[in-house]
Order: C-alpha cells, then sequence, then structure tokens
C-alpha cells in the first residue's frame, strides 16, 4: 500500500507540474543603429584644407577630413555595432559642390552614396538649385536634359539614387507631394521587431534660396505643422521610433560634440518648441554646424535628441536607439560627433601627418575607384590655368564681412556688363562658397573659380532708380532672411548702423564719390539667382531694362585673362557703425 501510494503521489505531482505555463522572458531592449548625415554638398573628393574644430575643451582642432571613400569606411564601421543599422541625411547631399561631382550634375555624389549605403534624403533647398525636374531624374535615373550641362558624360545610363528621397512639406500643384512624406523601415521579426519611421522635409524659406524657376508650381509648408499631422499616421502603422530628418538647423557656441547645447539659437528652435513630443529623434542640417544637442534640456516634455553632422562630409552622427520592443518605445538614445579624419598625400605623394586625436579612416577601394572615374574625367577642365591673382583671397566668415574676394567677384561681373551700361555690381556674400586659395599662392585654376561660384548663375543688368537702390540696400538688414551685406564693384561704398531701426540702417550710399541720388537711374549688374528674388532681395525683381549677360564664371575667367596679374582689391567699400 505505502508504495503505491508513494507511486500515486509522484505521478499526480507530475501531472500537476505538467499543466502550469511558463512565463515567457520579456525579449531584450533592441538597439537601432542610425548615422546621421547632412550637407554633403558633393564633396567626394576630401576637402581640400583641414577642417576647423572646436573640441571638448574649446580648443580648436585642424584635420584633414571627408571623402566619400572615407565616409564609406566610417560609416560601415559604426553600422556594424548592431545588427540593425539605417543611415539617414538631413539634406543638401548635392549642390554647391566641388568642381568634380557638379560639372556632372552631382551623379557622382549620388552615386558614392548609393555605395554608401544611404537609406533616406531629406531634401534641401540646394536639392532644386538645377530645378525640381532634375531632382526627379537624379531620384528615378535616365538622361533627359533638364540643365545647362549634358548629363550621363561618364556612366552611360545614369542608374539614379537607390535610397528614397523624403519631401514631406514639398507640395505639388495637384496636392501631392513631391517625393513621399516619410518612409518606413522595419528590422527583426515577431517580439523583437523595430519599425522606425522617418519624417523628411526642408526649410519652407526654400524658395527665397533658390533661383524661382527651380521650384516653380510647388509650395512648401510650415515644418511643424506637417510634421505633427504625420506622427499620428506614423503612430497609427506600429512604428516604434519616430525620426524627423529636416533641411534646418541650429548654432551652438560649444564644442562639435558637446551636448550641453550651449549658446544654442537658430530658425530650427522656434520649430522644435511646437513639435509633437512622440518625436524621438531630430537629425538636422543647414547651418552647416556640427551639434548634439538634448532638446530636453530646453524643453522637459520634448526628450529628443538634435543633432547634425557639420559640413561635407567630414563628420557623421553615431546614434544608438535602444527600444523596448514589448512596450514599443524608445527607452534611451545616445549620440556622438565622429571626425571622419582622411588621409592626405603632400606633393611628393607621402601621406600628411595626422591629427592624433583622431581616428583616420581608410579608404573604400570601391567607393575610391568610382570617384576616381569622375575625377579623372574631370580633371582637364579643373587644370586649366585662368590667371594669376597677387595672393590668396578667404571667403566671407559672417556674411555682413567685406573681404577681398567678394569685391574681386564684383569687380569681375562689373567688367563684363560695362557693355551693357552697367555702373555697379552687387554680389551676395552667400553665394561665394570657397575662399581663392590656389596651389602655388599664385596660379588660378578654372576648379579654383568653380569651387568659388558653382551655381552656373547668368549676369544680368538692370536699371533702378536711386529710391528703389536705396531700398534694395536696406534688405540687407532688414531681418527678413538672414543680415547679409553685399560685396560691391570698385567706385560704390556704403555705410550702415545695425543699431538703427530696420529700414534706416543705410547711413550712406555712394557711387564715385557722389551720393545715391533717389530720383537718378542707376544700372545695376547681379547675378541671375539675386535677379529674381532669391535671399529674400525682392527688389531685385523691380528693375527695367533688363540685359542677360555671360555666366558669372566665365566672366572670372574673362576679368582674370585680361592682365598678367590681377591685384586683389582692398577692402574698404562697407563701413559698419559701432
Amino acid at each position: 500500500m505505502t508504495r503505491l501510494f508513494a507511486a500515486a503521489l509522484a505521478a499526480i505531482t507530475l501531472s500537476a507540474c505538467a499543466t502550469i505555463p511558463e512565463t515567457p522572458a520579456a525579449p531584450e531592449p533592441v538597439t537601432l543603429r542610425i548615422i546621421g548625415l547632412n550637407d554633403f554638398h558633393g564633396n567626394i573628393e576630401p576637402i581640400r584644407r583641414p577642417i576647423r574644430v572646436m573640441d571638448d575643451a574649446g580648443e580648436l582642432q585642424e584635420v584633414p577630413a571627408a571623402g566619400a571613400a572615407y565616409l564609406a569606411s566610417a560609416v560601415a564601421k559604426y553600422r556594424a555595432q548592431d545588427e540593425h543599422s539605417l543611415v539617414v541625411a538631413a539634406g543638401d547631399l548635392i549642390g554647391a559642390s566641388p568642381l568634380a561631382s557638379s560639372i556632372f550634375l552631382d551623379e557622382p555624389a549620388i552615386g558614392a552614396m548609393n555605395r554608401i549605403g544611404l537609406g533616406f534624403n531629406a531634401v534641401g533647398n540646394h536639392e532644386f538649385d538645377r530645378g525640381w525636374r532634375e531632382l526627379l531624374r537624379l531620384q528615378e535615373g535616365g538622361c533627359a536634359k533638364y540643365s545647362l550641362r549634358d548629363p550621363c558624360q561618364v556612366e552611360s545610363e545614369f542608374p539614379g539614387a537607390e535610397f528614397g528621397f523624403l519631401a514631406a512639406n514639398v507640395i505639388t500643384e495637384d496636392g501631392s507631394t513631391l517625393f513621399p512624406p516619410y518612409g518606413i523601415k522595419r528590422f527583426g521579426t515577431g517580439d523583437a521587431e523595430i519599425a522606425v519611421g522617418i519624417i523628411g522635409l526642408t526649410t519652407v524659406e526654400t524658395p527665397s534660396l533658390v533661383t524661382p524657376s527651380g521650384v516653380d508650381g510647388l509650395t512648401f509648408a510650415d515644418e511643424a505643422d506637417t510634421i505633427n499631422a504625420l506622427v499620428p499616421e506614423l503612430v497609427e502603422q506600429g512604428v516604434d521610433v519616430i525620426v524627423v530628418s529636416i533641411h534646418q538647423g541650429l548654432y551652438t557656441k560649444v564644442g562639435y560634440n558637446d551636448k550641453s547645447c550651449g549658446g544654442v539659437s537658430g530658425a530650427l528652435l522656434q520649430i522644435l518648441g511646437r513639435v509633437d513630443p512622440r518625436v524621438d529623434l531630430v537629425i538636422s542640417g543647414h547651418t552647416h554646424n556640427a551639434y548634439v544637442c538634448d532638446y530636453s534640456a530646453i524643453d522637459p516634455s520634448r526628450k529628443f535628441l538634435v543633432t547634425s553632422a557639420g559640413y561635407g562630409g567630414s563628420m557623421l552622427t553615431d546614434i544608438a536607439v535602444t527600444v523596448n520592443t514589448a512596450a514599443g518605445e524608445v527607452i534611451a538614445i545616445e549620440a556622438d560627433n565622429i571626425v571622419v579624419q582622411s588621409e592626405v598625400r603632400g606633393p611628393d605623394g607621402a601621406l600628411a601627418p595626422a591629427n592624433p586625436a583622431f581616428e583616420v579612416f581608410p579608404a573604400n577601394a570601391e567607393v575610391a575607384a568610382y570617384v576616381g572615374r569622375y575625377v579623372e574625367a574631370s580633371r582637364e577642365a579643373a587644370d586649366r590655368k585662368v590667371g594669376v591673382i597677387s595672393g590668396s583671397a578667404r571667403k566671407p566668415g559672417p556674411a555682413t564681412e567685406e573681404t577681398r574676394l567678394g569685391n574681386l567677384i564684383a569687380d569681375a561681373q562689373l567688367a563684363a556688363t560695362r557693355s551693357a551700361g552697367a555702373q555697379i555690381a552687387l554680389m551676395n556674400n552667400s553665394g561665394i562658397r570657397a575662399a581663392l586659395d590656389p596651389v602655388d599662392g599664385t596660379t588660378v585654376s578654372y576648379g579654383d573659380i568653380y569651387s568659388i561660384q558653382p551655381f552656373g548663375n547668368l549676369l544680368i543688368t538692370r536699371s533702378y532708380t536711386g529710391a528703389q537702390l536705396l531700398a534694395l540696400l536696406e534688405q540687407q538688414f532688414d531681418g527678413e532672411s538672414f543680415l547679409q551685406a553685399f560685396s560691391p564693384s570698385e567706385g560704390f561704398a556704403m555705410t550702415y548702423d545695425l543699431r538703427q531701426p530696420p529700414g534706416d540702417r543705410i547711413v550712406s550710399a555712394t557711387l564715385g564719390g557722389k551720393p545715391i541720388d533717389p530720383a537718378a537711374t542707376y544700372r545695376v549688374t547681379m547675378n541671375s539667382f539675386l535677379a529674381a528674388g532669391g535671399d529674400s532681395f525682392t527688389v531685385f525683381t523691380e528693375g527695367s531694362d533688363s540685359v542677360t549677360g555671360p555666366v558669372d564664371l566665365d566672366a572670372m575667367e574673362e576679368y582674370l585673362r585680361a592682365v598678367p596679374v590681377r591685384e586683389l582689391p582692398d577692402t574698404g567699400r562697407i563701413t559698419e557703425i559701432k
């Protein structure tokens, strides 16, 4: 009996144990690696001069940086940290590019990003430099011609972007968006699945930053309103991580990887203060600044990071997003800006010393070979000698700064349009994209001047009354756009005072030493971007008796060739009262 009872008891015990279900273990958090890029601007080669970055100690460091082949290696290294990864860019991949990319309509910039593995790019204002139809071609591929230059000069059939352009706030005439408003990428399966949604958009100011014909038929909606309308749609589709990639940015007064948001300012602040708090991450651009800002330090109700990786592929932002997949929520985000130090060789072919404070990335062989095809194809044009100057000339720093280079450009434009009656030429400092810094200090190549003015603008000469001219000068400082002083041609002088209210900041304006007469008529030359009201200079559109002149780059080449050595003009044409 005892043995039978014990056996029965054991059977009952085993049966009871078998019917108790085991509690499944909660899934482990999953990390998604996002690589943030912005403002590549077709820099398929390393940036010509070392970049300067402020480190966390407030010290300026010089680093040879950028180049698509080196960026490819850096992106691959940081993507490899986690099983799931994605590369997202915040606009201006193209436009205002060096000659090796720009002369081929930025096809090599798109091809390089295909090979780097870019997933999505929010359109920036410079994506529209050659018009939205040409931008569609870059997405879709093919060799249709929408600009002065011929497409498909190196690749017989341009394949188009393998990544997706996003344009949530760019609305066409039929009410649709020019490109999809967002993209969704899903990683993993089952309980470990992560779904990330990327909303991509550009600054609402884009129409004032490009030639109007480039955005004809398009409207640009408010950024925050656009984001907030799409967030519920992404939530409805089960997205765990909401990323905003926006071509608008901030300025800070701290190092490139300082997380304090010190001295933060800029147009993006007003947008972020209105954004739905369910956004997890904002990848930004446009200002060419580098920062990682925890926005919750500014507004505790909005706990997203805001990042930007500087300019030209000189940095990337390494972002780790940790997700509780069971709850479908982000539980942590960390980010670091990484300087992409590249290998630079001196004139003797030897590697130049690297900055030991930063990692050096090797060139990706496939991307280097691809870039090399385009560089070689551009070499004849790039190396052609166009003149000699008396010394190097730097580009403007602040857009209100007068420089010898800006004055040189204005003088060249005046000389090229005197036959149209030009008396004054005005150049926008924001259109000066590089310093004039010849390799040997004086001999100027076509590649040198192309890097300064890569847009291919025509020169336009128009008549304005003195009253219109004075109103135009006031627009430099009226606060409707960023403060920007013109670079003026020889013989013109201006004094301004920013302490005065907008509309009364021009203290004096003279031509040949005589005050501008409101009742007189003046012939003024500007580039075609300004002539269409670019940079919010709407008074330019009010001129009469318009005459179209040469391309700005041709005018510069002609001006340099005209004399054995072109002396750089002195500054002193613009004076600020402080």
